[in-house]
């Protein structure tokens, strides 16, 4: 398959994957889930569902078990959505990429903040 096709399937997956998760997994329960990235095997039968999840300490620890309680029915509504030959096994993978980046701005924000200005060079200095 070309990859130019892969991708294109590729996108249209994470766009319908997160439009059924939007509205068949309450935000209440599992926090709100988005989809980041879909990674399909080339043959079609497998895809990877790369998801960031947003809520309570109680809805990020639940919404993976929620996700896999839920996948057959989310594969089952997105390959109605999508017509492909195969529809892919989906499985679900939390993706806390976006987290760690923005723990990694906090701490380097925290550094600026406690770092001391650097000293002015003095007229001597210069001559």
């Amino acid at each position: 398959m070309s990859s130019h096709r892969l991708e294109r399937v590729r996108e249209l997956l994470k766009r319908q994957i997160g439009e059924v998760i939007r509205r068949e997994i309450a935000i209440d329960e599992a926090g709100l889930i988005s989809v980041n990235e879909v990674a399909v095997s080339g043959d079609l039968h497998a895809a990877t569902v790369y998801v960031s999840i947003i809520g309570t300490a109680a809805q990020v620890k639940n919404a993976p078990a929620i996700l896999e309680r839920e996948r057959k029915r989310i594969q089952s509504l997105m390959g109605r959505a999508v017509v492909l030959k195969y529809t892919p096994q989906l499985r679900c993978v939390v993706d806390d990429s976006i987290a760690k980046g923005n723990r990694v701005l906090q701490i380097l924000h925290e550094l600026e903040q406690t770092a001391p200005l650097p000293a002015a060079p003095d007229a001597a200095d210069r001559e």
